[in-house]
């Protein structure tokens, strides 16, 4: 089964993780890697598997972001998820809460109402909230996206405006509350997603986090819903 080879390859990959050439941590550099899987067998047989690496490194100047992530699932062997993102973002301080940033993100779903969707952006983004416990970031600014629907030949590009929010919330010393929120506004379709979840740590370097997505887009074909949702259980690495 393609289900079977890939889960096998994502396992060993984060089984594999600490020895990994990673980002040295000297170097500013810290990220985490995640990964979940669920598998269901009798009257059906379904399963799924999702993937989430970040890469992150801040200093007085300069703030970088790097972001991938996928999502596969089989049900009684015919293929009902198949997608996958990837993020990028580089940011210079302007102030000591402030910074001006560019942006890139593409993904490609083929399950969901748009088939692919890219974007550039820059903006500006402040920290309205920067202490020990509790982080909160607004962005927003102007971009263009690339983008087709699924099931037609016609693309809709064109120019947008890209609104970001991040928050984290420290509740206990292992226990962590986050919410990011992302919308891409356009004439031909307006994409938002929003993800809250709950990181609980374990070890110095394992986690358990529970979460649950959800994603939208304003224009859809006739058999696609425009809103989609997500609730994962997944193992998290730190380094």
């Amino acid at each position: 089964m393609r289900f079977t080879g890939l889960a096998a390859i994502a396992l060993l990959s984060c089984a594999s993780l600490p020895a990994l050439a990673l980002p040295d941590a000297d170097d500013g550099w810290s990220g985490a890697g995640e990964l979940g899987l669920a598998i269901s067998k009798g009257n059906t047989d379904s399963q799924t598997i999702v993937g989430k690496m970040a890469l992150r490194k801040e200093d007085a100047l300069w703030k970088h972001a790097l972001r991938a992530a996928f999502l596969y699932g089989e049900s009684d062997e015919l293929e009902t998820a198949r997608r996958y993102e990837l993020f990028a973002s580089s940011g210079r301080r302007t102030g000591e809460r402030s910074r001006v940033f560019g942006s890139a993100r593409t993904e490609r779903d083929r399950f969901s109402a748009t088939e692919y969707q890219s974007t550039v952006s820059m903006g500006y983004g402040v920290d309205a909230i920067d202490s020990d416990t509790t982080q909160l970031t607004f962005e927003i600014g102007p971009g263009y996206r690339w983008s087709k629907a699924q099931g037609v030949r016609e693309h809709d590009n064109g120019g947008i405006v890209r609104g970001g929010m991040e928050f984290t919330h420290q509740l206990t010393a292992t226990t962590t509350l986050y919410d990011t929120l992302l919308i891409e506004a356009g004439d031909e379709n307006t994409f938002a997603r929003n993800e809250l979840g709950l990181q609980v740590k374990m070890t110095d370097a394992l986690a358990l986090k529970a979460g649950f997505e959800v994603r939208h887009n304003t224009e859809r074909a006739d058999d696609r819903r425009r809103t989609d949702t997500l609730t994962t259980v997944n193992v998290v690495y730190g380094f």
